[in-house]
């Protein structure tokens, strides 16, 4: 009974997803040549038909690539599809005093030309070099020679399907060209195993700090296989910050650089796995300031006023405009510099790389320069 459930809701779904924007640009009034309108509905129902095999494919255990970039390819340019028709229809609201099929063939045109501009433009903003995006962050307690201290941030990453080794390249050559003290990966490293993504990951191992490289899981390493990644960035030089934390120090002042596991950890079922603020912390000065990497943005609620700074990702600042919106409603924030409690501040960053569809929509990619004061 739940199976069939979950089959009537998919396909409900599917039908919204693929339906509202076929009655905008093939149905409604537009009044198109009969051969217009049958190779758009025949272009439209393969489409629906093809993009959940494609998905199942590319997602399942037997993981293919190709089809998870055609899946995930669909998936992005659907979405900008149906937010736009939305829009579109709201604008054919105003001109009612437009005939049809004049009034349906405008909204139509400018529905098809809104989306594959933001979708090429979406392309080429996912696949560029992160913009470089600074803040300066206060911490009271933060001792003299520590001041001016320069934390990299790169987090989302995704090495996936789609081969990105060159752009991974760059990206480390970008972070390099930033003359870091301490560089974070906020997690989300990649989709697959580190035996299928070795190649796109590989630049990590070149990346250059003077005080110190730290790694955390996201949510989407225990998809795949979590305590592997953990290896694999050990081996790559990073230190690995599983539920622990190391002491970084310059002239007389110190603080503690921690990490915890993502907040989905836990119940992965993984031995040894799931996030422990307790236990990252166990041993540490508590006199000394605490700089906290943990993937999500909501596990902040565990550190309020335990930690001075929260680094977190996830969130890709929506990724494909509106989706910020339902992100806020999970997370809280969606990006930037904000304040929970007397002591603590967390600093959610879009992400560098991107998950699935290869667009990004009004929510750019960033590698942060987070500049420490006293």
């Amino acid at each position: 009974m739940k199976s069939l459930v979950r089959a009537l809701i998919l396909v409900a779904v599917l039908l919204v997803m693929f339906g509202i924007p076929w009655w905008t640009l093939i149905g409604s009034g537009t009044d198109w040549p009969a051969g217009v309108f049958v190779t758009g509905t025949a272009l439209f129902a393969i489409v629906l038909v093809a993009f959940p095999v494609m998905m199942y494919l590319g997602h399942n255990r037997g993981a293919r690539d190709w089809a998870a970039r055609i899946g995930d390819t669909t998936l992005g340019a659907i979405w900008v599809l149906l937010v736009w028709s939305v829009i579109g229809q709201i604008l054919e609201l105003a001109l009612l005093g437009v005939d049809d099929p004049a009034r349906s063939r405008i909204v139509a045109g400018f529905v098809a030309i809104a989306a594959i501009g933001l979708l090429v433009w979406g392309y080429r903003e996912a696949l560029r070099v992160p913009r470089i995006r600074t803040v300066d962050v206060t911490i009271p307690r933060l001792g003299e020679d520590l001041a001016g201290t320069r934390l990299v941030v790169i987090s989302d990453t995704h090495y996936g399907p789609l081969d990105r080794a060159r752009w991974s390249a760059r990206l480390v050559a970008a972070v390099n060209d930033l003359d870091a003290d301490i560089v974070c990966h906020a997690g989300d490293i990649a989709d697959g195993s580190p035996s299928r993504r070795e190649a796109q990951a590989a630049p990590l191992a070149t990346v250059r700090s003077r005080l110190a490289k730290a790694y955390i899981t996201g949510n989407h390493e225990y998809f795949g296989e979590a305590q592997a990644w953990l290896d694999h960035m050990a081996g790559l030089g990073w230190e690995t910050l599983h539920n622990r934390h190391i002491v970084v120090e310059r002239g007389t002042a110190r603080l503690v650089l921690a990490g915890v596991d993502d907040a989905t950890a836990r119940a992965s079922g993984l031995d040894g796995h799931g996030a422990d603020l307790t236990r990252a912390l166990d041993g540490a000065d508590p006199d000394l300031p605490v700089i906290l990497l943990a993937h999500q943005p909501k596990q902040v609620k565990q550190a309020v006023d335990k930690v001075d700074l929260q680094i977190s990702g996830h969130t890709h600042g929506g990724q494909i405009w509106p989706f910020h919106y339902l992100v806020r409603l999970d997370q809280g924030v969606v990006h930037g510099l904000s304040r929970h409690g007397s002591r603590t501040q967390l600093y959610t960053t879009r992400g560098s790389g991107f998950w699935g569809p290869p667009f990004r929509v009004f929510a750019p990619s960033e590698i942060t320069v987070i500049t420490l004061r006293a």
